[in-house]
């Protein structure tokens, strides 16, 4: 399969949400922090996200077996003027994912243009990369 084809349509998907959610960044990454797609205003920076993402899994996960928790759902990382960061880990077949957007002020919907994201990635993981 054509892997640029794919880049390109996790990129565009995430260009999508960005403007359905108004997230100024969407990444998504592997769990070891591999920034694998991303859509981004000027002045993010989706690597260093991704390096931030991959360490809130990995703390989550330490946290999760330590109470006898099962796998996260979802990561939120609130600031005190009400900004988040939000991150959805999930599995395609035996690769760990993560998608990761900021959401602007904390009264704003996000789960909707997240859920939709996880299905299409799902999609174009699975044409292109198995």
């Amino acid at each position: 399969m054509d892997h640029i084809s794919g880049s390109t349509q996790l990129n565009s998907l995430l260009t999508q949400i960005n403007a359905e959610g108004k997230f100024p960044i969407s990444v998504l990454t592997d769990f070891q922090g591999l920034a694998i797609a991303w859509a981004a205003t000027n002045g993010m920076d989706p690597e260093r996200q991704s390096a931030v993402v991959a360490f809130i899994q990995k703390a989550a996960v330490q946290v999760s077996n330590q109470l006898g928790m099962a796998e996260t759902e979802e990561i939120s990382f609130y600031d005190i003027n009400g900004q988040h960061l939000v991150c959805r880990p999930f599995h395609v077949n035996q690769y760990g994912l993560i998608l990761a957007v900021i959401v602007p002020y904390r009264a704003h919907s996000y789960r909707r243009a997240t859920n939709h994201a996880l299905r299409e990635i799902r999609h174009i993981w699975k044409t292109f990369w198995e």
